[in-house]
């Protein structure tokens, strides 16, 4: 056996390592980042995304944007994971928190480049987040749930840039007035959930149309147009089950021989959906929604009891409905009991824009409030949506944390300026990687420059110039083109949306970084030119061991 190779890979399967499939990666993630880079602040362009069923959407909300796109390389897919964690943990900086990964895997390039050991680098990296993370604690502004002035502010700025910039002044207090309609007060403080405030939209009307209902809302209207359209003191009943007869699930036959037997038949089918009627009714609800449906002769005797009924709920609505209203979702009729209905003060069916909506108001058991948004098209309304969605979510943020930030790139050059002093106390060649992190934060200043037309090498000049002289909280107005104080100019952010971005970058850069090796499967085979046996179809044209990225 000597001299003959061992094969540990199957057939066609191709491998790829260490400074070759490093600088793949490097190059996905950076390629993600500059997707989305042009986005970045309030004078930051939109991106039309184009779906394969032709459908758009046209945002330049960065975790939409990298959602929708279709992006196939692995190391690419971290760093749409940075941009969803983001979102989920903040609800905003989704952009900045791409970006930043982006930048740091550019840095880690040129380290590379220089010799530097990519262990050296992610052990580097990781000090400086936790340094970064103690810099920030030392800036941070404390804001109280009572100061609705800070918390417009907060609002204000999620929502510029965002297509409904000109509306800010009145979303943000609709915003304001949402959160603080579900807010709870537990042990550890404040809790915010930003799902208990539920988002209709519906297209037509302005945008100054938009209304918070303190309460639920459900997009279904009744069965039955003879049901009542108002009910006081609604005990609801939520169902998983149908209202209507049960079919057989096995292939069987029955053979009617006469029309008496017909008919006996249908007295059973009739007799069986009586009983089930009778089940509800007698259960005391006045309200009835199902997942599933109900058959027209369950309508008939729920309308002759005086029952409110809606069919075909999701799934998703019925668990908001138990949360709000102490309901238990049934899945079995004969699981039915008074004591498990639910109870809100008022459920009534009302016209929204020619579409008919349930409302719960009055909800006993949870805080719940709703949101109807109009504006003149689906886009616009889809655009609010989102922009309305990052405000609730920094507002509920800020009351949890009660700390927040300057915007404006203030943080980030605060940032690179104290790292850069922290990598001076360093030995050895991690300094070099923290000091190399601190460099990152500069592309979050110099791209909101670069997407407001301006030059940006004069900005970070005066941007560091004041930060040396002590002003933290020196930002970079886009509208002016001037180095003011962020705060005095209204733009804050809460202090959750730099800690987030600046973890969520490092962990992602640094385990693409650890990746030496990269083993993909063969595909399914496809055409290729001469001369690209091998290799995987997107290969191309690329450089030896470069996997496909499609983007």
């Amino acid at each position: 056996m000597a001299g003959q190779p061992t094969y540990a890979l199957k057939n066609k399967s191709m491998s790829t390592r260490a400074r070759d499939s490093q600088a793949v990666n490097i190059l996905a993630g950076k390629a993600v980042a500059k997707a989305v880079r042009t986005t970045l602040g309030p004078k930051g362009m939109d991106k039309m995304l184009v779906d394969g069923l032709g459908d758009i959407v046209i945002t330049n909300d960065g975790a939409t944007i990298l959602k929708e796109m279709d992006i196939d390389h692995p190391a690419a897919k971290m760093v749409v994971e940075v941009a969803k964690t983001q979102d989920d943990a903040v609800g905003d900086g989704t952009t900045t928190a791409a970006v930043l990964t982006g930048e740091l895997l550019n840095m880690s390039e040129e380290l590379m480049n220089k010799g530097v050991h990519p262990t050296i680098i992610a052990t580097g990296y990781r000090h400086a987040a936790e340094k970064a993370t103690e810099i920030l604690d030392t800036i941070t502004i404390d804001v109280s749930p009572d100061d609705r002035e800070t918390l417009a502010k907060l609002a204000k700025t999620a929502l510029t840039g965002k297509g409904a910039g000109e509306y800010k002044e009145f979303l943000a207090e609709v915003a304001i007035d949402a959160v603080l309609s579900v807010v709870e007060e537990t042990e550890e403080g404040l809790k915010v959930d930003v799902g208990d405030i539920t988002i209709e939209k519906r297209a037509g009307g302005s945008i100054l149309d938009t209304e918070l209902v303190e309460g639920l809302i459900i997009d279904k209207e009744r069965v039955r147009p003879n049901m009542p359209k108002r009910i006081e003191n609604a005990k609801i009943l939520l169902a998983g089950f149908a209202l209507e007869f049960q079919k057989i699930e096995k292939d069987a036959e029955i053979k009617i021989k006469s029309p008496d037997q017909m008919q006996l038949f249908i007295d059973q089918e009739e007799k069986m959906v009586k009983e089930m009627v009778d089940k509800v009714i007698a259960s005391g609800a006045n309200v009835v929604f199902t997942q599933k449906g109900i058959d027209d002769l369950a309508q008939y005797y729920l309308e002759k009891a005086g029952i409110y009924a809606c069919r075909r709920i999701k799934k998703s609505d019925l668990q908001k409905l138990s949360k709000a209203t102490g309901a238990t979702l049934f899945q079995d009729i004969a699981d039915m009991s008074p004591e498990d209905l639910g109870h809100a003060d008022l459920v009534e069916e009302r016209d929204v824009t020619g579409t008919k909506m349930t409302f719960f108001t009055g909800c006993k058991e949870e805080k719940t409030s709703s949101l109807i948004l109009h504006g003149g098209t689906t886009h616009i309304v889809d655009t609010l949506s989102r922009a309305l969605h990052d405000a609730l979510c920094v507002i509920g943020v800020a009351l949890e944390d009660k700390k927040i930030v300057a915007g404006g790139g203030a943080p980030e050059i605060e940032l690179a300026l104290r790292l850069r002093e922290y990598a001076s106390t360093l030995k050895g060649r991690e300094q070099l990687a923290v000091t190399k992190f601190a460099e990152a934060f500069d592309v979050i200043p110099q791209t909101l420059a670069e997407n407001a037309g301006l030059d940006p090498i004069d900005m970070l000049v005066d941007l560091r110039l004041q930060h040396e002289q002590g002003n933290k909280n020196a930002g970079f107005d886009v509208f002016t083109g001037k180095v003011v104080d962020m705060y005095d100019n209204d733009v804050l952010e809460p202090l959750r949306i730099k800690t987030q971005a600046v973890n969520s970058a490092m962990e992602a850069t640094v385990m693409i970084l650890r990746i030496d090796d990269v083993v993909a499967a063969s595909r399914k085979p496809s055409s290729m030119p001469p001369g690209a046996e091998g290799m995987p179809p997107g290969a191309e044209g690329m450089p030896p061991g470069m996997p496909p990225m499609e983007m």
